[in-house]
């Protein structure tokens, strides 16, 4: 396997070239065109603070398909409770920030230059977020959230965050749930982690989640800004 350097152009090699663990290619920019072309063909970025741009398609994929998603008896009960308000794109600034915060010694991946492209993007009506709101003194408080880029029958999470016990849980529930009522078919979640499987996410091999992907995300879903 070889690891490509990008040129100008918001060109991307095959998803199959890339290395073992899933790393494709290095360079480029973060610009809306370049970033859709990437998601569109099963591909996102991922480095920190400090780093080149480094481009990742790993093998196997970790989806999420809406009709599969969990919700344990505790969740079932914490959203029959209402304790959360949950909004849509009122917040995408702040939930972006929250997930960039450091969380012990990992540090981050979501740069400045993160935070300005895909807030550039939301601009755009692509990327979007979903808010979990506490009252807290009569004030809104911003418990957690999620965000992700949603093109055609898929949505991309990227990144998630929690101030308060299953205030990001609700988050998501919300989403799938909104998600199925538009026609949404896949989630994608990248990588495992025991959280999300633990929600009835599933692994497959790249080049299913590819055909998968190239199904549903050239489908007429809803026009940017218009996913929910």
């Amino acid at each position: 396997m070889a690891l490509f350097r990008l040129s100008d152009q918001p060109f991307f090699p095959s998803p199959e070239w890339a290395e073992e663990n899933g790393l494709l290619a290095i360079g480029g920019d973060l610009s809306p065109q370049r970033l859709l072309a990437a998601y569109a063909n099963g591909i996102f970025p991922w480095f920190s603070e400090g780093q080149p741009l480094l481009w990742w398609s790993p093998d196997p994929r970790l989806v999420l398909y809406p009709d599969r998603f969990h919700r344990s008896r505790s969740l079932q009960k914490t959203l029959r409770r209402q304790r959360f308000t949950v909004t849509f794109d009122t917040a995408f600034a702040q939930v972006i920030h929250a997930c960039g915060q450091p969380r012990g010694e990992a540090g981050t991946w979501i740069t400045p230059g993160m935070e300005r492209a895909y807030r550039r993007l939301h601009e755009l009506g692509y990327a979007h977020s979903v808010e979990s709101w506490l009252l807290v003194d009569d004030k809104p408080f911003l418990a957690g959230g999620l965000y992700g880029v949603a093109l055609g029958g898929c949505f991309f999470g990227e990144s998630m965050f929690c101030r308060s016990r299953d205030a990001s849980k609700v988050a998501l529930a919300t989403l799938v749930e909104r998600l199925q009522r538009a026609g949404c078919r896949l989630i994608d979640c990248q990588m495992a982690t025991d959280h999300l499987l633990g929600l009835g996410a599933c692994t497959i091999a790249r080049r299913d989640f590819l055909r998968q992907l190239q199904s549903v995300v050239h489908e007429n879903l809803l026009p940017p800004g218009r996913w929910y």
